[in-house]
């Protein structure tokens, strides 16, 4: 296990956050690590959504078990958190 910085661009929030996960964390502990830093700041909650994280380049949505280090994301890269139905 690693510490791996990305920059998370949060649906409807207006500032890109620096976050530190662990390489091993699943799509799912990244959303909510990326979350921590904007609901309930600046992005209102969305119950009954589903928090995705996406490539923030390509927007490729990213299956929510997968791992930080099998993603192929680069330090400090940017990926988007979304709401989403599923």
């Amino acid at each position: 296990m690693a510490i791996f910085p990305l920059s998370s661009n949060f649906e409807g929030d207006f500032v890109i956050q620096l976050v530190v996960v662990d390489d091993a964390a699943t799509m799912d502990e990244v959303a909510s690590a990326c979350a921590v830093h904007s609901v309930n700041r600046r992005v209102a909650p969305r119950p009954g959504k589903v928090m995705r994280v996406r490539r923030h380049s390509t927007g490729e949505v990213f299956p929510r078990d997968l791992q930080v280090k099998s993603a192929g994301l680069m330090p400090t890269e940017t990926i988007d958190v979304i709401f989403s139905d599923i």
